[in-house]
């Protein structure tokens, strides 16, 4: 399924700019960080968004599921080949739960540092995006939680896709 076929293309598109923001090219690009002062926004006011996530339980079935999506993804999968993927999944659960107003806090790099070096492709990202969306919709997201979320994390991606067009 391509990006532009998606029912929600605003949804993914955003969506992929958070949890590629959480990607480390390698286990080297994880060292901590300031508490949440890198997670690429300021957090949604209130705890609203982030019961309706289900709360960090939820949060953490989406990023499980999330994480077994991509690392089977055939478009994708290499980006992961070296990645550390109990610390992603660390770091993509508290961005999230941190994001939505939750208790957490995100200790990872900043959206910028932790990409720079990728050379992301709007092919990467688009893929990404779909296997994001079907995480949060297996876990039961409303629409309107994915809306809020999306507009803390739809600016993020002119920072995390450095290269744009189609893989060669």
């Amino acid at each position: 399924m391509s990006f532009k076929h998606l029912a929600r293309p605003l949804i993914a598109a955003t969506l992929a700019a958070a949890t590629l923001a959480a990607l480390p090219a390698c286990a080297d690009d994880m060292a901590a960080a300031p508490a949440s002062s890198n997670a690429g926004a300021t957090p949604i006011a209130g705890d609203g968004v982030y019961k309706a996530f289900h709360e960090k339980e939820g949060i953490q079935r989406i990023m499980d599921d999330f994480i077994v999506r991509v690392t089977t993804d055939p478009r994708i999968e290499r980006r992961f080949a070296n990645a550390n993927l109990q610390r992603l999944n660390l770091l993509l659960v508290q961005q999230v739960c941190y994001l939505t107003g939750g208790p957490c806090e995100y200790t990872g790099k900043d959206m910028k540092a932790a990409h720079a070096a990728m050379g992301l492709k709007d092919d990467d990202f688009n893929a990404l995006a779909e296997d994001l969306q079907l995480s949060m919709d297996r876990e039961g997201v409303s629409f309107a939680a994915q809306n809020a979320l999306l507009q803390k994390l739809a600016p993020m991606e002119h920072v995390i896709v450095t290269r744009r067009g189609p893989l060669p």
